[in-house]
């Protein structure tokens, strides 16, 4: 089959972005395009597969799905929603909208470019929830907040938050990119302890502002997750380490976002949603396979946008 997409990306984690409103495939075809177009590997690359999905009658404008790289399908990406947030202002003709998302809502949109040429967009959600069930963990304690996870092979302190996909969060002096990746490869082979995996970050304190590396579940070690971000604003509040209310930046290898939560549980990200190329592609889903794309468009101009906004 031929499907049309936009590459784009959210802080640095990119995404081919298909408009799926009138596509009706069965989940399993989805998983295979997934891993198709996201195969870092393969045509096209990406941390994961967006679709933009149709509105309900019970009050979205639209929908948002999104296909990990190995066919799984995340709860939310929060880098990816304002890559679909802003396609649907674009082809709904609106700037702020409701969205659906797989277990949950989210309010988006549009904003004041965080800097010139830089499409911006708002979005909020949550509330967290940083109870140990929804997080996925099978433990006795209700919560784990800044405190040692029995049974996982690290001694650090961690918070655990639904957003509502799961995360465990520890605040650390210097990311150490071994330790994460091997607590990461040790989440995702679906541990009694978590069955259903979890993403793992590693937090630093700037001041009140924050650096985020990510372990995604179903990706492994990425440049930027928007989930995470979010969920280390709600952890930075929980644990008293930066007051709730306060709009902090939040930096990761792929750029910045700003941020900030309150205790309830919800979270405001501001970031960029920036489009780099128009194209077409073939696809077997059943195989996970696919042609080079044709390239339509390229948006030169975003990208160069985004490249002189990001710190150096």
């Amino acid at each position: 089959m031929r499907l049309a997409f936009i590459k784009c990306h959210g802080s640095g984690n990119d995404f081919p972005l298909i408009d799926a409103r009138a596509l009706d495939l069965p989940d399993a075809d989805w998983a295979g395009v997934a891993r198709a177009l996201a195969d870092r590997a393969g045509p096209v690359g990406g941390d994961g597969l967006l679709l933009l999905t149709a509105g309900d009658d019970a009050g979205h404008d639209f929908g948002m799905r999104m296909f990990n790289s190995d066919g799984s399908e995340a709860e939310t990406c929060l880098n990816g929603l304002r890559c679909v947030a802003r396609l649907g202002f674009e082809l709904l003709g609106v700037d702020a909208a409701r969205v659906r998302l797989k277990t949950s809502s989210a309010e988006v949109a549009r904003a004041e470019p965080l800097a010139p040429g830089v499409v911006t967009i708002c979005e909020t959600a949550g509330p967290a929830s940083t109870r140990t069930g929804a997080v996925g963990l099978r433990i006795a304690a209700e919560t784990v907040i800044d405190a040692a996870i029995p049974g996982l092979p690290s001694t650090r302190a961690f918070t655990a938050v639904a957003m509502p996909n799961p995360h465990l969060v520890a605040f650390v002096d210097a990311v150490d990119e071994a330790e994460l990746t091997a607590l990461g490869d040790w989440c995702e082979a679906g541990p009694g302890l978590i069955p259903a995996r979890a993403n793992v970050s590693f937090v630093e304190l700037r001041g009140q502002d924050l650096f985020v590396r990510t372990y995604e579940r179903g990706v492994g070690l990425t440049d930027s997750c928007g989930s995470a971000m979010a969920s280390a604003v709600y952890a930075a509040g929980r644990t008293g380490r930066v007051p709730f209310g306060t709009t902090m930046k939040v930096f990761n290898k792929g750029g910045l976002v700003m941020g900030s939560s309150d205790a309830a549980g919800m979270v405001t990200i501001l970031g960029n949603a920036t489009f780099l190329y128009d194209a077409s592609i073939e696809v077997d889903p059943a195989l996970a396979t696919a042609e080079p794309p044709l390239v339509h468009a390229r948006r030169e101009d975003e990208a160069a946008a985004w490249a002189a906004a990001i710190p150096a």
